[in-house]
């Protein structure tokens, strides 16, 4: 799912706690973003027609839930990410970024973990 920047604020918003009005979502979005009431609102109803987040009606009012967890919208970017720019490939892009970003030795630490777990076959 297609998701764009300024909607994964909406989204991220509607992870960290839902359900939320149209007015809780603007006080975690719009000041920082410096979005009108408008703005938030075509985000909002871009999620809804796409089926990413869904409405229902709590006391008279619209509540915003998601439906698009987290897991599968970072999974699907992620791999989106890998196909478009590395083949598909996870080491060039690992190396992509070692070469271009300087590895912190935590980083190199957690990295060497993660590779000796898969040769452990965890």
């Amino acid at each position: 799912m297609n998701i764009t920047q300024a909607e994964s604020r909406i989204m991220d918003a509607l992870w960290t706690r839902h359900p939320l009005t149209v007015d809780e979502i603007m006080a975690e979005v719009a000041e920082p973003q410096g979005w009108g009431e408008a703005t938030v609102k075509t985000l909002i109803n871009r999620l809804l027609k796409r089926k990413a987040i869904k409405s229902e009606r709590v006391d008279g009012r619209a509540r915003y839930s998601p439906v698009v967890q987290r897991a599968e919208y970072v999974q699907s970017e992620s791999q989106s990410l890998l196909n478009r720019l590395f083949d598909g490939q996870l080491t060039p892009l690992v190396a992509h970024f070692a070469k271009h970003r300087a590895l912190s030795p935590d980083e190199i630490k957690q990295l060497k973990k993660l590779v000796a777990d898969l040769d452990d076959g965890g």
